[in-house]
Order: C-alpha cells, then structure tokens, then sequence
C-alpha cells in the first residue's frame, strides 16, 4: 500500500513512520521517501488500521 504524508520532511520523521507501522506489525517492510513525502509499505495488516497507527502518531495519511 501506498500513502502520502504531508508533514514526513526529513529522514527523523520517516524513522518515526515506519517505527508507528511497525509497532502494529514488526514485519512490515517500509520504504519511505521525504523529498517526495510518499512511503510503500508491505504489510498484512489492513490499511485502516495503518492509517490509524500513522495519525496517532502524528503523520496523517491519505492514500495514494
């Protein structure tokens, strides 16, 4: 799945995305791009409940 995250500026904040994704699922695979604030993720978890762990940890996110 993909998102776009407006406020992922720098590469702090996309370690703290993909530590909010992993704490839901440890084995996501995360990669996430600031320049372009878009992150691909792979996960079996279902994607409301990234959208929620990703909000929750201040990095809303809207499908792309």
């Amino acid at each position: 799945m993909r998102f776009r995250i407006e406020n992922m500026t720098c590469g702090g904040c996309a370690r703290g995305v993909a530590r909010a994704i992993q704490s839901v699922d440890p084995a996501a695979k995360v990669v996430a791009d600031p320049p372009s604030r878009m992150v691909d993720i792979t996960s079996d978890k279902p994607r409301n409940e990234i959208e929620r762990v990703l909000t929750q940890a201040g990095f809303p996110a809207v499908a792309a």
